[in-house]
């Protein structure tokens, strides 16, 4: 009788190990990454690591800091360039058109905007009466263009919406965080307008109520207020099935692992301006998915309860720098893709941490995994991730602002 029930007990040990074996191979075989060389027109020659059973193609270089994709109603792609950072008045909007999915590339890339502060994104709005607007987020302004289909350029006078603060520290032409986001709703949101302002230092409590904070307005700009606070740089922003979610960078004087960087789902009050959330920063931060004090600000009277922050949706290696995110929903056919977020995490300033630097895809409740590598290697930098943009059910455009490079990624056929 003993020796029966101990080769019972020894089956089912090592039919727990073979599964959770078995478990494991199936997560590595469903995220195998494979080499592919990329080759772009200054010379530089380097592999980026992808799914198998994916292709990668530059679409579009030549162009500079390229961050942010959208798709207009005329079905054009819209990108912005910030230049560099040198110069913060040569930013551009760029017309990506004539896209060939056979060789992943665009035909032509032409500017619709010249001479900008700092373009990070644009978003398109049509109104009750049939106008369509394009919306563009500058440092210093919020402001609009009547859009019409397949024009080359504005053909109209911009209206300024909203102005925002374009001083701070560091950076000679606008502070520590100089780029703003907006982003229309969905659902009972839909005719609202949703823009972040990142902080104007790594680790201060703020003059001004519109740093570090998310705020709704109205398409023409009025009743404006802020929602949310407390997001020291949320720059990503995406609407999934009626839920506001933004990409949060962490402070940078807790050492090298801490904090976590964030992505997380908004609250998104627009009537009441009373009920704005606070998510924590400069009072609070997050390790290991926990809120903590801030030892910096502990005997500051503003200071929040960390208890009572909002947790993330998901969370990051401190100085990832997660930047644009997309969402592949159910219509996408390649379970790699179906129903995951993607988050382009741009890379730590310190390249000895190898921190970001690759695109990861993740859901609810679970940790990100790499999707896309090999922008750094042995300390020397390829690219950094920015935007992302899903096109079509099983593909994807990614901005490398550092390269100035638009890459298609796509399922192949």
């Amino acid at each position: 009788m003993i020796r029966y029930r101990f080769l019972q007990f020894l089956c089912f040990v090592l039919g727990a190990l073979s599964s959770v074996t078995f478990s494991h191979a199936q997560d590595n075989s469903a995220l195998r990454l494979v080499p592919h060389a990329i080759r772009l027109s200054t010379g530089r020659n380097f592999s980026l690591n992808i799914p198998e059973g994916f292709e990668i193609s530059v679409a579009a270089q030549g162009l500079r800091r390229v961050r942010f994709m959208t798709q207009a109603t005329d079905g054009r792609i819209f990108a912005t360039d910030m230049y560099d950072r040198s110069d913060n008045s040569q930013g551009t909007v760029y017309i990506l058109d004539g896209f060939d999915p056979k060789s992943g590339k665009f035909e032509r890339v032409t500017p619709y905007l010249r001479h900008l502060r700092n373009p990070n994104n644009v978003a398109f709005y049509t109104d009750s009466s049939g106008q369509t607007w394009l919306y563009l987020a500058l440092t210093d302004k919020l402001e609009r263009f009547r859009f019409h289909a397949g024009e080359k350029s504005p053909s109209s006078a911009p209206e300024v919406l909203a102005t925002y603060p374009d001083y701070g520290l560091n950076y000679k032409y606008g502070g520590w965080h100089l780029t703003r986001t907006v982003a229309f709703g969905e659902g009972e949101n839909k005719d609202k307008l949703y823009v972040t302002v990142g902080s104007s230092c790594n680790e201060c409590e703020e003059k001004e109520e519109i740093r570090a904070a998310v705020s709704v307005m109205n398409p023409d700009g009025k009743n404006a207020h802020i929602i949310g606070r407390g997001l020291r740089n949320a720059v990503g922003l995406r609407w999934v099935d009626d839920t506001l979610y933004a990409t949060n960078m962490g402070a940078d004087h807790l050492g090298d692992d801490a904090p976590d960087d964030t992505m997380l789902a908004l609250a998104t009050v627009s009537t009441d301006p009373s009920e704005s959330r606070n998510y924590g920063w400069p009072y609070c931060y997050f390790k290991d998915g926990k809120a903590f004090d801030d030892p910096t600000f502990t005997s500051s009277p503003k200071k929040t309860d960390c208890a009572k922050v909002p947790a993330p949706f998901a969370t990051f290696a401190a100085h990832s720098a997660p930047l644009g995110l997309e969402y592949i929903g159910a219509d996408s056919k390649h379970p790699v893709l179906q129903n995951y977020f993607l988050v382009a995490l741009h890379g730590s300033s310190k390249k000895r941490l190898n921190r970001g630097y690759r695109v990861v895809r993740l859901k609810d409740q679970s940790p990100p995994e790499d999707f896309i590598t090999g922008f750094i290697k042995n300390g020397v930098i390829f690219g950094r991730p920015c935007g992302i943009l899903k096109i079509g059910s099983d593909a994807f455009l990614l901005t490398d602002d550092h390269s100035g490079v638009i890459y298609y990624i796509g399922a192949k056929p």
